[in-house]
């Protein structure tokens, strides 16, 4: 049996750029890059850690809790990624405007709480992070027919935009290596921050890169950041309290946009 093969990166080293390939799929391992197109991203020369697999300590109880439930198997839907798919299962505190802070348990219920969902999401973690977790038990044991994956923001300040992109990338050729079957929902890093800041233009720039991975066959990009933010680009609190973590009317707006594109996955 021929097995289908995904390219994410293209591995060309031209003038001090990477570029950054779009996925494919091929039933040859040969002429695995042909038809590719890339985009070139500068790097720097300092090795990049977003894609070096490394767990922070702190993160492990929750690692170790997440290998049982994977054991178990009976998964359809994996949530995969930081604080932010992690507090679908919180319950929040009150917020601006009737909000619920950073709590998105009534909202998962709400929309998910019919299906098969492991949230292996865990606050503060990274890219490496989740290629460490993946490749120490998270990644095996069940056959999820979905995965809904957002990572990169906790990289911020660690890492460059186009470092970021290829980390995200990683993350996704892992999950493509562990479950073939499965189609991914690879969703945009929500913004933050302020319209002008740095670190508003840094994850536009990751998301223009990650966004190549799309190949609507087995990865599908999704951008909602734009429906949490005000007219002005700004990010009302009822949204997000803190101008990060989404609250109970902000787990609304993304419940609403991915729910049919995660069910047309599970048929």
């Amino acid at each position: 049996m021929k097995l289908r093969l995904f390219t994410f990166i293209s591995a060309s080293l031209i003038t001090g750029q990477l570029a950054l390939a779009q996925p494919t799929s091929t039933t040859d391992s040969t002429n695995i890059n042909s038809g590719v197109t890339s985009t070139a991203v500068p790097i720097s020369a300092r090795p990049n850690t977003a894609i070096i697999p490394q767990l922070n300590r702190g993160f492990m109880r929750a690692h170790t809790n997440y290998v049982e439930i994977a054991k178990k198997g009976d998964i359809d839907v994996l949530f995969m990624g930081d604080s932010i798919t992690d507090w679908w299962r919180n319950p929040g505190r009150p917020g601006t405007n009737g909000s619920i802070a950073m709590g998105g348990k009534a909202v998962f219920e709400k929309y998910f709480g019919s299906w098969k969902v492991a949230n292996f999401g865990i606050a503060g973690d990274t890219t490496q992070g989740v290629i460490w977790r993946l490749r120490n038990g998270e990644g095996e044991g069940y056959k999820p027919k979905a995965i809904m994956l957002m990572i990169g923001t906790n990289n911020n300040g660690r890492n460059s935009p186009p470092e970021i992109a290829i980390g995200v990338a990683n993350v996704v050729f892992e999950l493509r290596k562990d479950f073939p079957e499965a189609k991914i929902l690879l969703l945009s890093i929500f913004p933050r921050s302020s319209p002008a800041s740095k670190m508003r233009a840094d994850i536009e720039q990751i998301n223009k890169i990650i966004a190549t991975l799309h190949d609507n066959e087995h990865v599908f990009f999704m951008d909602i950041g734009p429906r949490f933010l005000a007219a002005d680009g700004t990010i009302p609190l009822e949204i997000m309290s803190d101008g990060l973590h989404p609250t109970n009317k902000g787990y609304e707006i993304w419940a609403e946009a991915v729910k049919d594109k995660l069910a047309s996955f599970m048929q």
